[in-house]
């Protein structure tokens, strides 16, 4: 199979070719048809994840078709069966044992491992996961739509949680994941305030369009107090500025898994009861229940399509801020 190759970070991937892999208990093959490109891909490709298994295979926004199932896959999870078509996550495996996955909290698992970062993903034509972790996908959506969903999506969706009943609800950094969030806040009934880069005025159409009632730079103060602000976009330098723009007892979620340094703040922009958070990975949970939420809304993914081996530029336009919505990888 044809796959992209990361064998040290802050390098360009590798255009490979490699054996398929084998099953093993409990385990699919899939063959890929579409690979969603995630912000998480460039933080591991530019050196700023902690640790990844090298070399690997990037990529966890995973739509395919089973082709092969290891022994006892077929009794894993929903019980797929070959020719069924999946979805793979961020998510891979949990060891179902520690305290946090005994609460219910298998996204914190000490021994979680976690596609296209300890296990290869999707930047291929095949790919191997556990079963249990894999979903069924909403047959709405086309491969290529339905790709963001499954971290975009998942992540986003667990954020807005977080961010709890907020009417007034602010999106810093309008891509991927919160242009589909976007619309479950609209559909929950609140009224969402989007936030750009300065000058990018594309973004903040499409915000509009999908029924913002504000769209403007982060660098500027929402023209209303907000209830809660979700941070997708990895600045830290955007903290304060969203504890300002909440009100008293308001939540900011940050959202993503690195983000560059915090600067100090006065005290009295978290006084007032408001509460800054992390949201880290996902759980199987939020998987079940997005997935059966955004049909729906119905959520609508903005896809663009790139050939497999243009990954490279694919993460060179999500880097320099040229991607509006989401882009996924297309092999074949």
């Amino acid at each position: 199979m044809r796959a992209m190759l990361l064998q040290r970070p802050g390098t360009p991937l590798e255009a490979v070719e490699r054996d398929i892999p084998e099953p093993g208990a409990g385990d699919l093959i899939v063959r890929v048809r579409a690979c969603g490109v995630c912000r998480t891909d460039l933080h591991l490709v530019d050196g700023e994840l902690p640790q990844p298994r090298l070399p690997i295979v990037p990529g966890h926004e995973i739509v395919g078709t089973v082709e092969r199932l290891g022994p006892e896959a077929a009794q894993e999870g929903p019980g797929f069966r070959e020719g069924d078509r999946v979805g793979i996550p961020w998510l891979g495996h949990a060891c179902g044992a520690c305290r946090f996955c005994r609460a219910g909290r298998e996204n914190l698992c000490v021994q979680a491992l976690f596609t296209g970062y300890q296990l290869d993903g999707g930047y291929a034509e095949y790919a191997r996961a556990e079963a249990r972790f894999c979903f069924p996908l909403p047959a709405a959506y086309s491969d290529l739509e339905a790709a963001p969903l499954l971290c975009a999506g998942l992540i986003g969706y667990r954020a807005l949680r977080a961010a709890g009943d907020a009417e007034s609800l602010g999106l810093y950094g309008f891509g991927a994941a919160a242009h589909l969030i976007a619309q479950v806040a609209r559909f929950d009934g609140r009224r969402v305030f989007a936030f750009t880069r300065p000058g990018d005025a594309e973004a903040q159409r499409f915000a509009l369009e999908l029924g913002a009632v504000w769209a403007g730079s982060s660098a500027e103060r929402p023209p209303e107090e907000l209830d809660a602000a979700i941070l997708f976009a990895p600045v830290g330098a955007l903290v304060p500025l969203a504890l300002a723009a909440v009100g008293r007892g308001g939540t900011v979620v940050c959202a993503g898994i690195h983000m560059s340094a915090i600067p100090a703040f006065p005290y009295e922009l978290l006084w007032g009861e408001r509460a800054l958070r992390s949201v880290a990975n996902l759980t199987r949970a939020d998987g079940r229940e997005f997935l059966a939420l955004a049909p729906r809304v119905p959520v609508r993914t903005r896809v663009a399509a790139a050939p497999l081996a243009q990954a490279n530029e694919a993460l060179s336009a999500l880097r320099a801020g040229r991607v509006v919505g989401a882009l996924a990888l297309v092999p074949g």
